[in-house]
């Protein structure tokens, strides 16, 4: 999907509807602006329910200060000024109440941009907002003061957070990303003490984001090819929207009876993907004009290694995400669908997916099928789509319910002789 060939109003539209979908702004919270190449300030309306908006709901602010629209502005729209002023590179602005940075604006503590590494640079460094009366010139002053420093992210105190971008979608994920980043941190502080990565490591990962490799002319796409095709974007929308995925990050793979295999783009939106989006690998030819997830070499050593793996996910949902930044182990012992399903889950060092793709491969085995790679992501792989999308449910769901015990008490897990019944039953492998 072309953004760019959206009308302002449409785009605001378009990105409330998931900002409030996701449970990050409430009914009467949040507003979102674009600023037109002529002047003009498209925003959504005060006192308007976020979950009903339509295109006529919005609001143009001229350059001499005239509203059109059939309500009235965001009572925040003086801030949105504010930032077009000091900032003539910005061309959208963002502002919501997620509870996961509410939660660090009503500490005032910045959270930590450095735990994985998309973050840091999607987000840059973070500023913060002394706080002001909602509405107010105040306000304005106190947020564009950050933003002439240079920030293009902004906690407000004791509110929320502004997010300046070249776009809508830019600014949308850099929000995307900071909530997610901010919800995994708060877990881990539950679990454990969350670790960060140096400078150097966030440098080296960002050097990796696109794949070299020659091209193939795809002259003709079977049967099989087209319903997995459509198959797999089926379940990368339904990742995305229970939020095992962000718009940028996570990524489906599956092997085709020919031995290539179907991966999902690099940087493309996940919500939007359509079956032509998707890239397809043969031996070490990627289709022509397409750019493949940065993890396609792991992928296809796996396949390579592995003949009981037919699909391979690789995610950074919140909970699992909160084990991979600490130290506590992620325990499949806690009820028999999750040991079913995730076995033994090894943590992996920081960019061995990278580094050596090879050795990381041969980690999965038919009683590993899930692996953590420290700050970085999980690996799940399983026999079919819906195996892998199962297993990586089954294990955000898992950790979910271990971080909860924290407030209950001591997880009391399967003992070895109840697993070895687990086992013979279900006839998994040693």
């Amino acid at each position: 999907m072309n953004l760019n060939m959206l009308h302002p109003a449409d785009q605001l539209v378009m990105f409330m509807e998931r900002i409030y979908g996701y449970g990050m702004t409430t009914t009467s919270g949040g507003n979102l602006s674009i600023l037109d190449d002529n002047g003009d300030i498209w925003i959504t309306p005060g006192s308007i329910d976020k979950g009903s908006l339509t295109r006529k709901d919005m609001v143009c602010i001229k350059p001499d200060g005239t509203i059109e629209g059939i309500h009235k502005p965001s009572s925040e729209y003086p801030f949105h000024q504010h930032i077009y002023k000091a900032r003539p590179d910005l061309k959208a602005v963002l502002h919501a109440h997620p509870p996961a940075l509410v939660a660090f604006s009503i500490v005032r503590k910045l959270p930590n941009t450095s735990m994985i590494p998309n973050v840091k640079f999607s987000c840059g460094e973070i500023g913060l907002a002394k706080y002001g009366l909602p509405g107010s010139d105040d306000l304005g002053a106190k947020i564009s003061e950050e933003f002439e420093k240079g920030f293009n992210t902004v906690l407000l105190e004791n509110h929320g957070v502004v997010i300046g971008a070249e776009s809508m979608f830019d600014a949308f994920k850099s929000f995307e990303t900071l909530d997610f980043s901010a919800r995994i941190e708060i877990d881990a502080h539950n679990i454990g003490t969350p670790t960060s990565l140096t400078d150097e490591q966030i440098e080296w990962y960002k050097s990796r984001q696109h794949v070299v490799m020659d091209e193939f002319v795809a002259n003709n796409i079977s049967s099989e090819e087209k319903a997995l095709r459509s198959e797999m974007t089926k379940f990368i929308r339904r990742a995305y929207n229970q939020e095992l995925f962000t718009s940028t990050q996570g990524t489906f793979s599956q092997r085709l009876s020919d031995g290539s295999f179907i991966i999902t783009p690099a940087l493309k939106d996940r919500k939007y993907l359509e079956a032509e989006d998707l890239v397809k690998i043969s031996g070490n030819l990627k289709e022509m004009g397409k750019m493949p997830s940065r993890s396609a070499k792991l992928h296809s050593e796996i396949y390579r290694l592995h003949p009981h793996i037919n699909s391979i996910i690789i995610a950074h949902p919140p909970c699992m995400m909160a084990f991979a930044v600490t130290d506590a182990p992620l325990d499949s012992k806690t009820i028999p669908e999750s040991y079913i399903l995730m076995r033994n889950i090894p943590k992996l060092e920081f960019g061995a997916n990278y580094l050596k793709p090879e050795k990381t491969a041969q980690v999965f085995v038919e009683h590993t099928p899930i692996a953590l790679i420290k700050n970085d992501c999980a690996i799940i792989t399983g026999s079919s789509l819906l195996n892998a999308f199962d297993r990586l449910e089954v294990a955000e769901y898992s950790a979910r319910a271990i971080i909860a015990t924290r407030d209950l008490g001591d997880v009391v897990a399967i003992n070895k002789e109840e697993i070895d019944d687990i086992e013979v039953a279900f006839h998994l492998a040693k």
